[in-house]
Parts: structure tokens; sequence; C-alpha cells
């Protein structure tokens, strides 16, 4: 008998190889129909205070002022001019990969899992701050962007969206090890770890999110945004 060929065995592989994280997948979806009345009350919160945020700067537009001024600076200078860089420089790749890594580090992980696995809950409270935060940066009230943000609202709700599942992680592990009850174990130490399997669950969704916003974004800023 013969040796199956290159073709064969990809074909063989193809589909164990895919399984794994079609798996995750599958499981961080169900996850998210299993907790629909938070996941909803999440996205209304985060999206409500990005909302209140632009609305605060129609009477102060100062704040958006100061705010931006202090963003741009930090993309010039320190940790990251880098992505400045990758942006200004028009290098879409660099800018789509920097991007992903900052937001799905930084802005996911930093920010609001790993303050809610020491503080139940805590990161809600700072995913919120951010939501706030990005209300005031980006508020249309600004002549100046008032056309940019008609792209960039894409990338506001696809960004959001990713915050709000990593911010439902963060509710469904505070919820398991504060009432370990609930999901079935009676120890908070088996609660707690089983709420960050949950959590890991859920960041299968994250990263896909952050990925697509990174790509779209990358695309709006560096070839949409000069044109308007």
């Amino acid at each position: 008998m013969g040796r199956p060929s290159g073709m064969l065995v990809l074909s063989t592989m193809l589909p164990i190889v895919l399984a794994g994280p079609a798996r995750m997948l599958s499981s961080g979806v169900a996850l998210v129909r299993q907790s629909r009345r938070p996941y909803f009350a999440l996205n209304l919160i985060y999206y409500g205070l990005v909302v209140g945020g632009m609305t605060f700067v129609v009477f102060r537009p100062s704040v958006q002022h100061f705010l931006l001024q202090a963003v741009g600076g930090a993309f010039m200078e320190g940790p990251l001019s880098v992505v400045g860089s990758a942006y200004v420089g028009g290098q879409v790749l660099v800018a789509i990969m920097l991007t992903f890594i900052v937001n799905l580090v930084v802005g996911s992980i930093l920010c609001i899992t790993i303050p809610s696995l020491l503080i139940p809950f805590s990161g809600i409270v700072i995913g919120g701050l951010r939501a706030v935060l990005w209300g005031l940066l980006l508020s249309p009230a600004m002549p100046e962007l008032r056309m940019a943000m008609v792209p960039h609202s894409v990338t506001l709700v696809l960004e959001g969206q990713a915050y709000t599942l990593a911010m439902l992680g963060a509710y469904i592990h505070g919820r398991a090890f504060l009432w370990p009850d609930t999901v079935g174990v009676a120890g908070r130490r088996q609660a707690y770890l089983g709420g960050v399997r949950r959590t890991l669950r859920l960041y299968v969704l994250v990263a896909i999110m952050l990925a697509v916003a990174a790509v779209y974004e990358a695309i709006e800023v560096i070839f949409v945004i000069p044109l308007l």
C-alpha cells in the first residue's frame, strides 16, 4: 500500500485542527446565550455611558480638547508611539497587529479581566469609566470630528462589543465566586476556577471582535479618514 498523498493527509487533519477552535467558539456563544440578561444590560450600560460622555462634551467642550491633546501626546511619545508611527506611516499590517495586541492585552485583559480576578466586578467599573472616556474623546460635538466619526463609529461599536464581552466575563466570574451555588459548587475555590474557565470561553469571542475591529480601524484611519 502506498503512502497517503499530502492532500489526503491535509484533508484528514484539517477537520481535527479546526475542531478545537470551533468548539471554543460555540462554547463562548452558548455562554452568552445563557447570560442573555446581564449581556443585554452590560450593552445598555456601556453604550449608554459612551453616549452620555458624548452629550456631556456638548456643554463642556474644553474637556474634549484637553483629552484629545493628552491622548495625541501619548501616541507621539512613550510606549504607544510605535502604534502612532504605524498609522502615520501607513503601515496597515503593523497597525492592525499593534491595535489588536494593545486592545486585547491592555484594553481587555489588564483593564477589565485581571482587576476582576482580584476584586469581583471591578473590571465592570473600569470598563464603564473607559466607555465614558471614549464618549468624551470622540464626541461629534467637535466640528472637526463630525465627518470622521461617521466611519469611526463602526470602530467604536466593534471595540465596545469586545469590551462588553470582557465585562460579561467579569460579571460571570464575580457572581460565581461570591455565590458558588449559582454554578453548582460548594467551595469558593472551585467557583473561582470555574469562573476563570468561563471567562476564557468568552475570550474567543473577545479576540474575534477585536481582530475584526483592528482590521477595520487600520483601513479606516489610514485610507478613509484622510479623504474626509
